[in-house]
């Protein structure tokens, strides 16, 4: 596919996605959706990549979600009103319910993420937002429902009542504030977002790649299982990691008082 909304690019085990729309505050229309779907597929099969960094394009957005004015033009034309979740829509599934991604995202925010964009901050696993980042889900003030995970994330993430604050009123959330119920890692000047982002895929790529896949899936899948069942329960990621080359390497360069060589191989 050749991309005209979406910038992807790769180094040194890295992927980074940029939406790219900054006239439009990086908007989501359905082109956008089905340029990072098949991303996405990318980044699941390209064993060497070990971490993705997600971000919008230019100084004012990370994105500011759903592409309304595409949305009016779909509704003048009849189109259903969609629901939750990405069924039957450009780009499914799309990273707000793409369950089964194993590698580590990390979302670098500037500006603001409103909206579907507030919700693909939720679904990161990592997020770095500048002092300026601005955060929320306007849905209820236009009619519409927070989609794409937000009403099933917020409450999670947050204590409960603070999540029902900002669910029913769409109020908007600054950084610090984000910061302080622990829904970003750091918050940083702009000037130092991307070498703090850096730090963080830094840290992920010298890391087993198998054991990030591993914790990752576990940790996701186990959320809502009672602490017996979490540990007896199946995890494929954790399969192949305590089966590679790479389990016997970190154990084996530890004693040998050297940097492990992380092939990424499994039987």
């Amino acid at each position: 596919m050749s991309y005209t909304r979406v910038r992807y690019e790769k180094k040194d085990h890295v992927a980074c996605v940029t939406m790219d729309r900054p006239d439009v505050l990086n908007a989501m229309d359905r082109r956008m959706h089905t340029e990072l779907a098949e991303i996405w597929d990318d980044v699941e099969a390209d064993d060497d990549i070990r971490a993705v960094v997600l971000t919008g394009a230019g100084n004012r957005a990370f994105t500011v979600g759903q592409d309304l004015k595409e949305r009016a033009q779909r509704n003048d034309a009849g189109e259903e009103e969609s629901t939750f979740g990405s069924r039957g829509q450009a780009g499914h599934p799309r990273l707000t319910d793409r369950f089964t991604l194993s590698k580590p995202v990390v979302a670098r925010v500037h500006g603001y993420a409103l909206g579907g964009g507030f919700e693909l901050v939720l679904a990161c696993d990592i997020v770095i937002a500048s002092e300026e980042a601005i955060f929320g889900l306007p849905e209820v003030q236009l009619g519409l429902i927070p989609g794409a995970g937000g009403v099933f994330r917020l409450p999670r993430q947050l204590p409960q009542k603070v999540a029902m604050g900002y669910l029913l009123t769409g109020r908007r959330m600054d950084a610090a504030t984000a910061l302080r119920y622990g829904l970003v890692n750091e918050v940083v000047p702009l000037d130092e977002l991307d070498q703090c982002v850096a730090g963080w895929t830094d840290s992920l790529v010298r890391a087993a790649p198998l054991s990030v896949r591993a914790i990752k899936q576990a940790a996701l899948r186990s959320l809502d299982l009672p602490l017996e069942e979490a540990f007896t329960a199946s995890y494929p990621w954790e399969e192949r990691r305590r089966r590679s080359e790479d389990a016997i390497e970190g154990v084996r360069a530890f004693t040998e008082k050297r940097d492990p060589v992380w092939t990424g191989h499994y039987m």
